[in-house]
């Protein structure tokens, strides 16, 4: 089985943000990850890191107001400066914990900008967030495509678009965030996508379809994908980004039961 860590926004979210750390550790993980850290501030989440002893992975950069409904600022003209304002702050962020990877989800498509607008400036803003992140923490940056199904509307639906995206970048210091319940709802052929494009994909996160739950509640054959990447040869961390049912607690059954 693959290295696993738990994401901290998607799970043990019975307790509060601060004390899933710990929460993470008396499971099991000694490495999770944050959707969104920014709520909290930089010394609190160093304690919270320290005293859990787990070290945290990967964070998003800022992606507008997501309590209001906004899903990323990548594609929008009009918010460059913000952007790169996150770029900024996310920067910040992983410098203080040590994070070297740094997912963009970029936001949805829209109807008064042309499709070549939003694809001109998607390509400047992750150019200069990947050039941003290499000078200044030698970091990763990820582009997540999400199924529109979930967010209508959004920019990257798929993984040929993501990577499309990647390649207008031009940046070396990318790769692509495949999340198996996303592309499950976008496109299916998770094995085949996987190994064709192993070499591009930085890391990876499963939930089950339907239901975006823990593996073994839906339709996605999780022992068969998990030993191909293993087969594969995938070296990085698997993130368990799922709504747990009932709870976290009975959610990780699986783990044990499938010798993880």
């Amino acid at each position: 089985m693959p290295r696993f860590l738990a994401n901290l926004s998607m799970l043990f979210t019975e307790q509060p943000f601060l004390e899933r750390f710990a929460a993470a550790r008396r499971a099991g993980f000694d490495t999770v990850e944050v959707q969104f850290p920014y709520e909290h501030s930089v010394e609190d989440i160093r304690h919270a890191l320290k005293d859990a002893r787990v070290s945290l992975y990967l964070i998003n950069l800022p992606a507008g107001d997501w309590a209001g409904g906004e899903r990323g600022i990548a594609v929008d003209p009009g918010r460059v400066e913000e952007f790169r304002e996150g770029v900024e702050q996310a920067i910040d962020y992983a410098r203080a914990f040590g994070v070297r990877r740094l997912n963009c989800i970029v936001g949805r498509r829209q109807a008064e900008l042309s499709e070549a607008e939003q694809w001109a400036v998607l390509t400047e803003n992750l150019r200069h967030a990947g050039k941003r992140l290499q000078s200044e923490l030698d970091a990763t940056l990820l582009v997540e495509p999400v199924n529109r199904y979930d967010i209508p509307g959004f920019f990257l639906g798929s993984s040929a678009e993501a990577l499309r995206a990647l390649d207008l970048a031009g940046i070396p210091n990318s790769a692509l965030q495949y999340d198996v319940y996303h592309m499950q709802r976008s496109e299916g052929e998770l094995v085949n996508t996987l190994r064709t494009h192993l070499a591009r994909i930085g890391h990876i996160q499963i939930a089950d379809n339907p239901g975006r739950h823990q593996p073994g509640t839906g339709e996605i054959n999780f022992p068969f994908l998990l030993g191909e990447l293993d087969r594969m040869g995938y070296d990085g961390f698997v993130s368990l980004e799922y709504v747990p049912t009932p709870d976290t607690e009975h959610s990780l059954s699986w783990l044990k039961e499938w010798g993880a």
